[in-house]
């Protein structure tokens, strides 16, 4: 029977290792954490408008139909592609017959001084409630009845889809406490990005669009600067200007995760792992790299973006190249199926350009279709349906974000489920 190892439970690694477990592959499926992660949503985490265990989900659990996957939870310190094998603290796995790489991404902070010690990015569950506790506190001091708070800024560095919705929602969170009186100090969202024009992948229309939204929302909005410098009071722009913050949320980009580096692979643009048109890494018979880990091919040779779906179907078409191997057929190149892309900009405020031809969508139609696509994509009933009813009470009742921010916990529904249903988070 053939094995594989897949080093990686995020989007990509989890369709992977699904798609070999249907056709009889023996699949050890490696990550840090015991859950996978929809790194879309991770904003609304930070800024109370999901629970954490809505945007994570146990693996175990994911697979609980699929016996032929094996999941283990643990750091991994070596990759021998030549081998196949994975070595952790408890031991060398492999060797497989077949080793996929889809540890996804980390934040890339180009060399920015202190980015990385001082800044808040937005790229795993654990970085979502860092920010929301840090937010949660910051309220808390700008809430004090007694007044007296200084001005605090929120600068956003990068306008690309995580920037534009974490700048969305944090404008109408700051929004909606001082409609009911709260905000003892002044609270502003500042956007900072080197390009100009926000979603850069979008068309022209989408740009207009959400920069017209986000000036609604009150949120500053600066082309032309990026953020240079990053202490642990304040921000350092590249027009020399210095704001006083401790809140710099990070979206400037990201480059391939850590695992790279201990598998000796040589790395293309972004640190990520060039791979051939079947998403095999060149020169390593057996071995594939697929997801936000690699450069990976549209049917040009050119890269495409690091999207989600992206993430999904390249993983699961590794997964039938692997199996037709295994059958002695050939492995084809891969075919990516542009559904589209879309931005969430605020309440009734959306973006989406659906298919190859990028039809335009916006408002509150843009807004219904974000919410369906990414209540579907989102792993487990519960985690749609607890999302759901969390989306359709902040709809109606627009402040409960910003009561939420002040408390100790975000609430959720209690699933009379047992304990393995829940991630370790």
């Amino acid at each position: 029977m053939s094995t594989a190892i897949v080093v990686g439970g995020g989007m990509a690694g989890v369709a992977c290792a699904a798609e070999l477990a249907e056709h009889g592959v023996m699949v050890t499926l490696i990550d840090r954490h015991n859950y996978t992660q929809f790194q879309p949503l991770l904003y609304q985490v930070a800024t109370s408008q999901l629970p954490a265990e809505d945007v994570a989900r146990p693996l175990a659990t994911a697979f609980k139909e699929h016996p032929a996957v094996t999941t283990v939870t643990a750091e991994i310190s070596g990759v021998d592609p030549a081998t196949r094998t994975v070595s952790t603290a408890g031991g060398t796995h492999g060797p497989a017959d077949h080793l996929v790489l889809a540890a996804g991404s980390q934040p890339n902070f180009f060399g920015v001084p202190g980015a990385a010690e001082h800044s808040f990015p937005l790229y795993s569950v654990a970085d979502a409630r860092r920010l929301r506790r840090h937010l949660r506190d910051r309220l808390r001091d700008l809430c004090n009845p007694a007044g007296g708070a200084d001005p605090y800024t929120v600068i956003i560095c990068g306008g690309g889809p995580t920037g534009v919705e974490t700048a969305g929602a944090l404008a109408e969170l700051f929004g909606a406490l001082r409609e009911q009186g709260k905000l003892a100090g002044e609270a502003t969202v500042h956007l900072v990005d080197h390009g100009q024009a926000l979603l850069r992948p979008f068309t022209d229309k989408s740009h207009e669009y959400a920069l017209e939204k986000l000036t609604d929302k009150g949120v500053q909005v600066t082309f032309g600067v990026a953020v240079s410098g990053v202490q642990a009071d304040s921000a350092t722009l590249s027009d020399g200007s210095t704001v006083p913050t401790d809140t710099v949320i990070w979206a400037g980009g990201i480059s391939g995760a850590p695992v790279v580096g201990v598998s000796g692979l040589p790395t293309g643009r972004g640190g990520r792992i060039d791979v051939d048109a079947d998403l095999s890494v060149p020169g390593h018979p057996g071995v594939f790299a697929v997801g936000d880990v690699a450069n990976v091919p549209d049917q040009h040779g050119r890269a495409l973006p690091q999207l989600g779906s992206v993430a999904e179907q390249s993983g699961r078409w590794a997964a039938k190249n692997i199996v037709a191997l295994t059958k002695g057929e050939q492995a084809t190149p891969f075919h990516y199926h542009d559904k589209g892309i879309m931005a969430m900009i605020g309440r009734n405020a959306a973006v989406a350009e659906v298919g190859k031809h990028r039809h335009h969508l916006e408002g509150p139609l843009a807004f219904v279709a974000w919410l369906g696509l990414h209540a579907v994509l989102l792993s487990g009933m519960h985690s749609r349906v607890d999302a759901f009813l969390n989306w359709a009470d902040d709809y109606f009742h627009h402040e409960r974000a910003a009561d939420l921010e002040l408390e100790d916990s975000v609430g959720r529904i209690a699933w009379a489920d047992d304990e393995a249903d829940r991630p370790t988070l």
